[in-house]
Formats: C-alpha cells, structure tokens, sequence
C-alpha cells in the first residue's frame, strides 16, 4: 500500500514537472508530444524504481549485522557472529528441513511411533492376531462340546432316533456268487485236515467246559432269584447279594468292555481262553478297564443296582462258550 502510494505520487511529479514549462509559455499546440514524452518519462522512471527496489531488496538481504553475546555483569563480549538475512533464512530452512526429515525417520524405523496417535503397537498386532486364531479354535472347540452335549441330552431323555440299517444292503457288493466259486479243496489243505484229525484223534489234553468249569471261580455269593431260562431269554442268573459286595473274576482272562448302559447299568465282560466269556451286569461300580488284565479272584466291580432292568441289588451274571450261552449254575456253586 506504502509502495502504491509513493508510486502514484511520484508519476504525478513527473506529470507536473513536464507540463510546467509548457504552461509558462502557453503553447497549447504541442500536446500530444508532450503526452508522449511523459508517457515515456514515465515508463523510464517506472522501470528505474523497479530497478531501485530491486537493489533495495539486495541490500537488505545481504546488509551484515553482528550478533554478539555479552557477559551480564562486565559487558564482556564471549561470542560473536556476523551474519545477514539470507544467510538466516537459508539456515532456517535447512534446519527446518533436516528436522523433519530425521522426524520422519524416527516414526518410520523406531519403536517411538508407537506413542504416536494413530499408530499401533506391532507387538500389539501380533497378540491380536494369536488371539483372533485362539478365539477362532475355542469357538470350534466349543461348537462341537455343544453338539456333544445336546447329543447327551438326547440320549438321557430317551430321543435318539433309531435309524434302522439294511445289513444285507451293506455287504450286497461283497456276496460272491457260489456257483463261480471253486469250493474243491486244494491238495495242501487235504494233508492239513488230514494231520489235525489225526491230532485230534489221540489228544489226551483236550479241554471242554466241563474241566475248565472246576477251576472257575465264584463271583459272588448270595441267593439265585431268578435262574437260567434259555425259552424266556433269559441267559443268565441273578444272584442277590449285599449292596457294595465285591464281584470277583471267574478265571483269569482280559477285560474286553467296561462302560455304562442304560437298561444294565455299569457293564464289565471278560474273555478267557478257550473263547469263555462271563458278563457282569447291574454292578455298582467298576474297578477295571478296558484291555486290563485280570487274575481268577480278583476284585473287578462291586454289586449295585443299576440301570432300567434292575429289581434290586443283585449280580446278572452270564456264561458263554463259543458264542453260545451256557447256565453258570452247571459249573459254579454261588452259595
């Protein structure tokens, strides 16, 4: 506004110098050569300021100054610097620029971004994604203890669909006709029939139930209330005894099943040799599992009263050889 002002008042200085001589002497007829010289004047004088502001701002920029640091109490000098002010403004924005470039750095490469707003931690981003995996497991782990559990409700309130199965649909891929068969026997075979028969014929060691029954051991003790009925299917026989009375092994053999049943209770059956097999049923506990080994005496289960079918603390006690049942009363005295 200042340099706008000196401008205009300056143009008219010029204006009022160039007419003057012209207006002493009253010569009206030269006007347009006199707007032509002070057209020209002014463009002259125009670019001469221009010139001179020019210079000004040099000067200025490069006038020296001196800043001087002065002890308080002497007024001695200590330090000294001469300086101008481009050499302050090119400083200042070096360091300007040297700032930011190392404020960059410092956020991009160290772990100082972290404190700033908007940056997370990479420690953080690593926990979060071990969590969102675990999170992720833990809802699969529990999808499938839900189902399970929903299965057992289901199973305890008696509405598990009985889903009948065609057995002879299963095993249609597998029949094999007969009559593309070759039944004969092979030679090999003939001879092996021929020793075993042999064998068989003069064995003075063969064993039956009927030897091995002295040896079996009895389960527990007590009063039969229901006996042996293969016509009602009844394949076993009850014996009454105390509740928690130990329920003992027939002989020696391996335990092949011990687990809950609905209708029986707490189930345990053990294969002996010569394919015998004794089932222990309505117990009040079991002392064995599954694949455990077992000695002719040894404690297995103790008497209960468990399960649907049960009338009372008793033992259901059950014999069988070669898949066949047989009256455990035949070979053990249970009183």
């Amino acid at each position: 506004m200042c340099f706008a002002v000196k401008e205009r008042n300056w143009a008219i200085n010029i204006v009022k110098e160039s007419i003057k001589p012209l207006v002493n002497s009253k010569n009206f007829h030269n006007l347009g050569v006199l707007a032509q010289q002070v057209k020209s004047k002014i463009i002259f004088a125009s670019m001469a300021n221009k010139k001179r502001k020019r210079k000004e701002i040099k000067r200025k920029l490069l006038h020296k100054y001196r800043l001087v640091i002065l002890n308080e109490s002497t007024f001695e000098e200590k330090i000294s610097f001469k300086l101008n002010r481009l050499n302050v403004f090119v400083t200042g924005t070096l360091f300007i620029i040297v700032l930011i470039g190392l404020t960059t750095l410092l956020i991009a490469f160290t772990p100082l971004r972290e404190y700033i707003p908007g940056y997370s931690s990479t420690r953080l981003k690593r926990q979060a994604t071990e969590l969102t995996y675990r999170t992720d497991s833990l809802v699969t782990v529990l999808n499938y203890t839900n189902r399970y559990l929903d299965n057992v409700r289901l199973v305890l309130r008696g509405e598990v669909e009985n889903n009948e199965t065609n057995r002879d649909s299963l095993f249609e891929r597998y029949k094999l006709d007969p009559s593309k068969v070759n039944l004969d026997p092979i030679e090999q075979d003939l001879r092996l029939r021929e020793e075993v028969a042999l064998e068989d014929k003069y064995n003075l060691f063969e064993r039956n139930l009927e030897d091995f029954g002295n040896a079996l051991f009895p389960p527990v003790s007590g009063t039969i209330s229901q006996g042996f009925d293969a016509e009602k299917k009844h394949f076993a026989i009850d014996v009454v005894a105390a509740q928690g009375s130990p329920v003992k092994a027939v002989a020696d053999g391996t335990v092949i099943f011990s687990e809950w049943t609905a209708e029986t209770g707490y189930v345990i059956i053990l294969e002996h040799r010569d394919n015998i097999i004794s089932v222990y049923k309505h117990n009040g506990s079991l002392s064995k599992s599954q694949g455990d080994l077992v000695r002719s005496g040894e404690v297995i289960a103790s008497v209960g009263n468990t399960g649907e079918l049960t009338t009372g603390p008793h033992l259901h006690f059950e014999l069988w050889l070669d898949g066949k049942p047989k009256d455990p009363a035949d070979f053990i005295d249970f009183n």
